[in-house]
Formats: structure tokens, C-alpha cells, sequence
């Protein structure tokens, strides 16, 4: 959707409304940039109300997910350097590298490698769905920032490749309730940070798996979509530069020293970041920066910016937070339930619960029923959004 002509009234007026509600505050690990704000009215159509609560139910998902908050789970799992990711990328491979020509982040699926029975023998399955929350807030934390900093504009969205070489119906019943989740996750509460999304070596079989996954888009995401057979790397390589592109994927780069394309963790967002990282971990900085630098003041609102906000409220400022009231379920919001493999088993999955969907009974789903508002602008006929490029 084009942005109305009246888009800085709109996001004047949203960025007023928050401050008001005591929504957004400087150096909030969210984003309190433009750019971030822009990704939620986008998310919701433009509509200050809806982005509102939008903005409200991921303000408190933040503070509560798993038990302990997004930025204390940032502390203890750093997605590019953890224990166990080595192990991870060896049964479910996906990661940031490199940028295309547009310099939007690079991000790398292979479906065909997934094995979740092998992924829990050394890591539960709680622990991997951590490490999945770390790696989207990565994105719009650091991977986002310092590739809008490299290209010398904005940038707000992220190109995913996913390969599906290899993939199956096992693998399918093994991720599905992981992949539901994680784009759950994504659409509510990472809004409008997937800018193109190309599937490459779809299966014969692929047309069936993906009408199951369908429903689970946002019409706005799904018609970011090309699906394509084998006959895709003339298109990856229009818009990535073949020295980003992974030798399997028709491209020239293979990391060499740097532990392959996989682990490599190339890209802008690795600039300076392990001393920025420790900085933070040490209590020397309030937020693990975005950059390289001294550069929060550029991307986000300070003190100095909230005061002239608060020093000059909108006309329409009463009208973008009239009756805006969280939910009373949401102050129960809960991370979906996960799945969990049953032994010697590829087609059913159970249940397990995180700390978070421990200490509460309300769900995403119970919140979105009895208040369809939350949710109903992104969702619709999904029939034809999707580009199927060759089969």
C-alpha cells in the first residue's frame, strides 16, 4: 500500500499520541525511529488507532516474553554467538549475510536441512525457540540499522531466500507449528520488516504444503511471495550481486576463512559490534547499539525531541487517543504454544510451554478472537497473493 499524501501528518500524529500514553520512550530497545514507527501504520493501513494498540500489545510482549523481557533474553543468548548455533545451523540453517543491491539484509532459509529430532539432542526445544525471538529482534535491532547506516538511507525491510532443496513433507510436519509461530511472532510484533521473500527449488509437491501455509500470512506479506523451481537464479542474481550470493544458490561467495556463507555473519551489523556488545553487557551504554558509533540520537527520539512533542500537542492529538485502551487480555499476552517432537514421530506434534505461556492462561489467539480489532486489518483472502513463478 502507498503511503496517503497526508504520511508525516500521520506519523507526527502517531508519534505524539505515544509519547502522550507514555508509550515511547528514549532509547527504548523497540526503535523510536521514523522508520520504526512507519513500519507500524504501514502494518495497520495508516489507521493511528489501530497502530496504537498495535504498538501497546508489543510494548508488552517485550517486557514479558519468556519470563523475563526482550532485552534481558538479549543479554543471555547473543543471536550471532551462542552455544548451541552451530548445532542449530546444522538441523534448521537460517541467518543474516551480506546485503543485495538495493541494501537490504540478506536472509538465508534451507528448509531441506531441517531435523528436529537430531536438533534435541543437544538443545531443547524451548531453548531454540529463544534463539529464533533473539534472531528477529537482531534484525530490527542491529541488522536493520547498520545496513540503513552502509547504504545511506533508509532501509526497512530484509530480502529472505528460502531453499527448498531437499524439502519434504517429514521436514514440513516437523517445522509447521514452529514456522505458524515464528511468522505469528513476526507480523505482530517485528511489522513490515520482510520487504521480498523468494522461495527457490519448490518441489513438485509444494502447491499443497503451501495452501496449508497460506492462512498463516497477512495479505501484505504473502504478495511479497515468488515462488520458483529450479530456474530461479537469473532472478536472485537481477537483485543480488553474485559476490553476496551463495555459490549454491548461483553466486560467487563461499566465506572462505570465515567458517562458510552459514556461520560467517557477514554484513555492515558486524562493524565494531563485539565491543559495542560488551560496552552494554558491562552497564557502559543503556542499549546495545544499533551502529557503529555514537549514533542513537540520529535514529531515535530524545529527551530534547520528546519535550518539543510534548511542548506542541497535535489538534488531533485527542482523537488518536481517545478510548485506546489495552485489552484486558493483553495484559495476559502470551508467546504461542511450541512444538514438540515426539519421539521417532515426523507427522504430530504436542505442545510444550515457555515461562511465559506458564505464568499465563491467555494466548495471541484468545486475544485476537475477543478482540478481532488487533488483528483483522492484516488478515484476508490469500487466494492469487502470491507470485508463482515456475513450478
Amino acid at each position: 500500500m502507498a503511503p496517503p499524501k497526508d504520511s508525516e501528518a500521520i506519523l507526527k500524529q502517531f508519534r505524539e499520541g505515544l509519547v502522550e500514553q507514555d508509550l515511547i520512550h528514549d532509547g527504548d530497545s523497540i526503535g523510536t525511529d521514523d522508520e520504526t514507527l512507519l513500519r507500524f501504520l504501514r502494518a495497520r493501513q495508516w489507521n493511528v488507532k489501530q497502530a496504537t494498540l498495535m504498538w501497546k500489545n508489543c510494548q508488552h510482549w517485550r517486557s514479558t516474553v519468556e519470563g523475563v523481557g526482550i532485552d534481558e533474553l538479549y543479554r543471555q543468548i547473543d543471536p550471532f554467538d551462542y552455544p548451541e548455533r552451530d548445532h542449530v545451523f546444522d538441523c534448521w540453517p537460517l541467518y543474516f549475510h551480506k546485503i543485495d543491491k538495493k541494501g537490504r539484509p540478506l536472509n538465508f532459509h534451507r528448509f531441506g536441512g531441517i531435523n528436529l529430532t537430531k536438533l534435541q539432542k543437544k538443545m531443547t526445544l524451548e531453548r531454540f525457540w529463544q534463539t529464533v525471538i533473539v534472531n528477529c529482534e537482531a534484525l530490527t535491532r542491529e541488522v536493520l540499522p547498520a545496513s540503513a547506516e552502509a547504504a545511506g538511507k533508509p532501509i526497512s525491510g530484509t530480502f529472505v531466500v528460502v531453499d527448498l532443496a531437499g524439502f519434504g513433507i517429514s521436514q514440513f510436519w516437523q517445522m509447521k507449528d514452529f514456522a505458524r509461530s515464528s511468522f505469528q511472532v513476526s507480523q505482530d510484533y517485528f511489522p513490515e520488516t520482510m520487504a521480498q521473500l523468494a522461495i527457490v527449488n519448490a518441489p513438485m509437491g509444494f502447491s499443497t504444503i503451501w495452501n496449508v501455509m497460506k492462512p498463516w500470512l497477512a495479505k501484505e506479506t504473502a504478495s511479497k511471495i515468488a515462488i520458483y523451481g529450479s530456474d530461479y537464479k537469473k532472478a536472485l542474481l537481477e537483485l543480488i550481486d553474485p559476490e553476496a550470493l551463495l555459490t549454491s544458490l548461483g553466486g560467487t561467495c563461499t566465506c572462505d576463512g570465515a567458517g562458510g556463507c552459514m556461520k560467517s555473519n557477514a554484513g555492515p551489523w558486524m562493524h565494531e559490534r563485539a565491543r559495542r556488545r560488551e560496552a552494554w553487557l558491562n552497564g557502559e551504554r543503556d542499549t546495545m547499539a544499533l551502529l557503529p558509533g555514537e549514533l542513537t540520537g540520529e535514529l531515535r527520539i530524545g529527551k530534547k525531541a520528546a519535550a518539543q512533542v510534548s511542548e506542541e500537542p497535535s489538534q488531533q492529538e485527542a482523537q488518536a487517543t481517545e478510548g485506546e485502551q489495552l485489552p484486558a487480555d493483553a495484559t495476559e499476552t502470551s508467546l504461542p504454544s511450541l512444538p514438540s517432537q515426539a519421539s521417532g514421530s515426523t507427522s504430530e506434534a504436542s505442545s510444550i510451554s515457555t515461562p511465559s505461556t506458564q505464568s499465563r492462561e491467555a494466548s495471541v489467539e484468545r486475544m485476537y478472537k475477543e478482540h478481532p480489532e488487533t488483528r483483522d486489518i492484516q488478515t484476508g483472502d490469500l487466494h492469487s497473493t502470491a507470485t508463482v513463478v515456475t513450478a
